[in-house]
């Protein structure tokens, strides 16, 4: 009887290796992972879309705060400049001042 059974199991096991079981195999395999493949870009399109959803809400608030920066900065760079238009010819003629009167010192013995 352990012969007719091993005999059994010997032909199950030689159709299930047939070539066209085989082709029919890989075939739902390859169609696995197509599925499979279409299902993960789904998955990221969407998450992509979530993630540029909810970026483009919380970066309003940012782009607030940047141009309010920005404007500060600009206010900031305008006070200087007039600062520095203002005081321009004390500063260079103090500067003119220092570079030709020239007042040797004697270098001191230590």
């Amino acid at each position: 009887m352990s012969a007719q059974n091993s005999t059994g199991i010997q032909t199950l096991l030689d159709l299930v290796n047939t070539p066209l079981l085989r082709a029919v195999r890989t075939k739902r395999v390859r169609e696995a992972r197509d599925e499979a493949k279409k299902e993960i870009d789904a998955y990221r399109k969407a998450k992509e879309e979530e993630f540029k959803k909810f970026e483009a809400e919380h970066t309003k608030g940012n782009k607030q705060a940047e141009d309010e920066a920005n404007k500060e900065a600009d206010g900031k760079i305008k006070e200087i400049q007039a600062s520095g238009k203002k005081n321009q010819t004390q500063v260079v003629e103090d500067l003119l001042k220092g570079v030709l009167d020239v007042k040797p010192v004697p270098p001191s013995a230590e």
